[in-house]
């Protein structure tokens, strides 16, 4: 079902940025917008909006009966593997007037795509990213409560996934309780797929095996969301096995006061960087700054990663309607890591943590 709603948003946004069109390419923007998103492969494929509003849609004739279901009375223009796909784009856009225009590409098109249209048709790409983040960065009163639910979910799972954990489990153990808890609670389905970093492994921010077995006395950073109506959640949560070491607590006590501050610092009219600077200097003047790699927050809603970044470098005044995570981490290559997030929400009550699950250090 075309979101309606969201698609006159979008309209406005390219009127105002002076784009004539957009190329949206399968991607999580596109099942936002038509509430399906083909499986994307090497082929050429996109759905088409011009800033009149027109849509159509280019696509393999491997997809075309499921466009032409989801684009019900829009042009839908089909080309076959043994013909090549550019005679078809040529056509599609010289009837819809967009020769020698300029249209907005998302983040998925393939630039190879590009560069052979551009060769057959004149028409002017632009990074069309900035307007789809436009799109989606302020949520409505009704996302952002599915977005509180869909926390919720995390964090009773990481109250169950707790009592699971013991020596002996490897990571794929755990990982696959954490997908088995998550349907359990009524999610959807996964955010994204879980990350279980113990010991070592800890240390690598964006860890994504799952080989290692836990030991008697070990550290585990824990990151998993889940989607609950469309929306996403996320959070980190770092846990020792077994005990704690003088190392590892001083390191954790810095990472919640870095986490804690960032959390106080978020309010209405601040710029996304001042709060990313709260959190990099506590953890730099400890003398970690170094080991602090990633920004930190990322926006949140119907992806897992949206605008608006908290990061250094990114004036854009913090609004109501936005959500987004604080997730600093120190990271100490072949050691240890220990990352603690919380997503944050700027509703109609002001700034609110909206994950609830304990982020005091934990021994299990």
């Amino acid at each position: 079902m075309l979101n309606e709603v969201y698609l006159d948003k979008l309209v406005s946004i390219m009127g105002a940025e002076r784009v004539d069109a957009m190329l949206i390419a399968p991607s999580e923007d596109l099942e936002f917008l038509l509430g399906f998103s083909p499986h994307m492969d090497e082929r050429f494929q996109g759905f088409f909006i011009t800033k009149d509003k027109e849509m159509f849609y280019i696509v393999p004739q491997l997809n075309r009966e499921e466009m032409q279901e989801t684009l019900k009375g829009r042009k839908v223009y089909d080309w076959g593997d043994g013909e090549g796909f550019l005679d078809t784009v040529e056509t599609a856009l010289k009837e819809f007037g967009l020769e020698n225009k300029t249209i907005g590409v998302n983040g998925t098109t393939s630039a190879v795509s590009i560069l052979d249209i551009k060769n057959r048709i004149n028409v002017n790409f632009v990074n069309g990213k900035p307007i789809l983040e436009e799109l989606r960065i302020i949520k409505s009163d009704e996302e952002l409560e599915n977005l509180r639910k869909a926390a919720a979910i995390a964090d009773r799972v990481f109250e169950e996934i707790l009592e699971y954990i013991k020596p002996g489990l490897q990571e794929k153990d755990i990982k696959e309780k954490i997908q088995e808890l998550f349907i359990k609670n009524g999610a959807e389905g996964m955010a994204f797929n879980p990350i279980v970093a113990s010991g070592p492994n800890s240390s690598k921010p964006h860890y994504n095996q799952y080989s290692r077995y836990i030991q008697e006395k070990d550290v585990i950073i824990l990151d998993f969301g889940c989607k609950y109506k469309g929306l996403c959640s996320d959070m980190s949560r770092t846990v020792f096995v077994g005990g704690v070491t003088d190392e590892e607590r001083k390191i954790y006590d810095i990472v919640y006061k870095a986490q804690d501050e960032g959390e106080k610092a978020v309010k209405e009219g601040v710029t996304a960087e001042s709060v990313d600077a709260v959190s990099r200097n506590i953890i730099k003047e400890a003398g970690y700054g170094e080991y602090f790699l990633n920004r930190l927050g990322h926006g949140i809603g119907f992806s897992v990663h949206e605008a608006p970044d908290i990061k250094g470098g990114n004036k854009r005044v913090l609004e109501k309607g936005m959500a987004f995570s604080i997730e600093p981490g120190i990271y100490l290559p072949g050691k240890f890591g220990v990352r603690i997030e919380n997503i944050m929400v700027i509703g109609k009550d002001g700034p609110e943590a909206i994950n609830k699950a304990n982020k005091e250090l934990v021994v299990v």
